[in-house]
């Protein structure tokens, strides 16, 4: 039997300004400092949570959160794993838009399908994206939009490759990463169909731990 500890990064400065997020990189404000530390104080409390590695996407707010978990807990020792498949989901020319000014260019239905549905894909970024962090991806992986179907389909072979091998070893293992990403590995992990994914909301920093047995079956969550 092993845990998984899924966290959404704290507040950043794009969440506090309610603009689209998506790959750019952008700090936590002060409140998502103490949201995180919060955030590894309930972890701390879990005498039977052990992790063994700790897995992050490449962008700031997301790895800032997880160094503060690690302080938090004590675990700056543990190994941890930077990658670009645990990222936001890509949102395309929406980036750096404001929400709600997104609704009254767009309407209300289709920023919803955007934002919530699985398949729907934002308008397309004109340019891919040029940052030192992805020089060695593959350029034809690298999305310039992507619907939440998409997210899924990159961080899933990332997830049994290095992570769900680790747990069926036995072996905790804690994800910090974004509301899309983790929204789309919840999806695959308690099978959630295509309509009620709508109604899922990933709170930030605030953990949701899944006990799992030997088959990576779910026997238990909680939401700290």
């Amino acid at each position: 039997m092993a845990k998984l500890a899924l966290l959404r990064h704290g507040e950043s400065e794009a969440n506090a300004a309610n603009v689209y997020t998506g790959w750019n990189d952008v700090p936590l404000t002060d409140k998502g400092r103490a949201q995180a530390r919060a955030a590894g104080e309930k972890l701390a409390q879990l005498s039977d949570f052990q992790p063994t590695r700790i897995h992050t996407s490449v962008l700031s707010r997301a790895i800032e959160t997880a160094n503060i978990v690690a302080e938090t807990c004590g675990f700056l020792w543990l190994p941890m794993t930077k990658t670009w498949r645990l990222n936001e989901r890509h949102y395309g020319a929406l980036r750096g838009l404001n929400k709600d000014v997104s609704r009254k260019v767009f309407g209300k239905e289709q920023v919803l399908e955007w934002r919530r549905g699985f398949d729907a894909v934002p308008p397309a970024q004109g340019s891919p994206t040029i940052d030192r962090r992805y020089r060695y991806v593959d350029p034809k992986l690298l999305p310039r939009a992507e619907s939440l179907h998409q997210t899924q389909l990159r961080l899933l072979p990332y997830y049994e490759d290095e992570v769900a091998s680790r747990l069926r070893q036995g072996e905790d293992q804690l994800i910090v990463a974004h509301g899309s990403s983790l929204r789309a590995l919840i999806k695959y992990l308690e099978q959630i169909n295509n309509v009620d994914i709508l109604k899922l909301e990933v709170p930030n920093a605030k953990a949701i731990v899944y006990d799992f047995d030997h088959e990576l079956r779910i026997i238990n969550k909680q939401i700290l």
